[in-house]
């Protein structure tokens, strides 16, 4: 009997529920007030925590390819999980903002980016030929492990307090990161034994080699562009529906969660999508209505309504982006190396988090940030429509991707 389907199957389930473990940083926003509350830091303080940690986890993917390598898959993500758990539940002990930022931003975040790069790239070397959907059912547990959550350290804060919630979520982060990395294991590439044999198209480029074309920074720039117009809004969306809207504080608070469905939603449906209307076509799309939606909301006076179809469809696109782009990178560079050669283009994912802040304080606010955001989508659709995989200058045959497989 065949032992592919149920082998692929496992690799899925540990996947997931790895991943829905370490999409759980995703909650942070929880905790700002209550840590205000506590210790008496600013708002604005607190919340720079989670810049950190997106940065960290983004710098964490350039080395996480090469920690793969030496100690597999398994071994990897079981040792994140350890230290993300060990660090959120160190932070319970923190009485200073230096210790936040060091455990839950540096600490937790290099943890949770080592082990979201290797399991997701893992994943779709074992599916070459649906990497489309494959990324977004990865990439989407990693969303509803932050949707999950939002109830779980809701109830864990009201109930021990903030301090004391960062123990048990530890110890639960820390157990399903753990258990899914048993079930994970790297395919093999070549048909020995009898056994399964996974095998990909040779345009396989390495590190330096994608470094050398044009096309990987153009890549970059249209990650940057998709990442900071999804960041800065899941940052500020509450004040956007309050400052804009003209919303209370409790309605406004409604498009956390329309934000948090949309954009696990929007994983799943463009990453599938992606597999047969061609990944650029599907980031052409999701660029073309984030310019659109983000220059209804500088231009047009705001009602609740209009607001939420906004900030819903900029979510939608962005998560679909987050999910396409790790396959259109393994299109445009192989999956050999897709470990490393992503994680370099991830970087637009950690600069994104902290440039759509910035601007906005150079350029005074919404207003001034959204036309900003308008005019990179803009220029990154413009990119997109035009751009094409660079050809191998190695001299090796082009050949599809297939999966072999032989009776065990």
């Amino acid at each position: 009997m065949n032992a592919k389907p149920t082998r692929r199957g496992q690799i899925v389930l540990g996947t997931i529920i790895a991943q829905m473990g370490l999409g759980t940083i995703y909650t942070w926003s929880l905790f700002n007030q209550p840590l205000v509350d506590i210790f008496g830091w600013s708002l604005s303080a607190v919340a720079t925590t989670f810049s950190i940690t997106s940065f960290s986890l983004a710098f964490a993917t350039l080395f996480a390819g090469k920690l793969q390598e030496r100690i597999g898959i398994r071994r990897l993500t079981l040792c994140a999980g350890i230290v993300l758990g060990l660090g959120l539940m160190a932070s319970s002990g923190v009485t200073s903002l230096m210790g936040m930022y060091l455990l839950m931003g540096v600490v937790v975040g290099f943890a949770d980016g080592t082990a979201y790069i290797t399991t997701l790239s893992n994943l779709i070397k074992w599916f070459p030929e649906r990497k489309g959907l494959i990324a977004g059912i990865s990439v989407g547990a990693f969303g509803t492990g932050s949707l999950v959550f939002k109830y779980i350290n809701s109830f864990l804060i009201s109930e021990v307090g903030a301090s004391h919630a960062f123990f048990y979520w530890g110890l639960m982060a820390m157990v399903m990161i753990g258990l899914g990395s048993t079930l994970l294991k790297e395919p093999p590439t070549h048909a020995a034994n009898g056994k399964t044999a996974i095998t990909y198209g040779t345009r396989d480029f390495t590190l330096g080699e994608m470094l050398g074309t044009k096309e990987a920074y153009l890549l970059f720039v249209i990650f940057f562009t998709a990442c900071m117009s999804g960041l800065y809004l899941i940052g500020v969306v509450k004040d956007i529906g309050v400052e804009m809207a003209g919303m209370d504080r409790q309605m406004a608070a409604n498009a956390v969660s329309a934000i948090a469905i949309f954009n696990t939603v929007g994983r799943i449906v463009l990453g599938a999508m992606s597999d047969k209307v061609g990944r650029l076509r599907v980031v052409s799309g999701t660029l073309l209505v984030t310019a659109l939606a983000v220059t209804v909301m500088a231009f047009l006076p705001l009602s609740p309504v209009l607001f939420f179809i906004c900030v819903s469809a900029i979510a939608f696109c962005f998560g679909g982006n987050i999910t396409v782009f790790p396959a259109i990178v393994g299109d445009f560079f192989g999956l050999k190396h897709h470990s490393k050669n992503y994680g370099v283009i991830y970087q637009g994912f950690g600069i994104g988090a902290l440039s759509g802040s910035f601007i906005a304080a150079r350029l005074g606010g919404f207003h001034a940030t959204f036309i900003a955001i308008a005019i990179l989508s803009a220029l990154s659709l413009l990119i997109a429509l035009w751009i094409k995989p660079p050809k191998h200058t190695r001299s090796q045959p082009d050949m599809p991707a297939t999966v072999a497989h032989a009776r065990g």
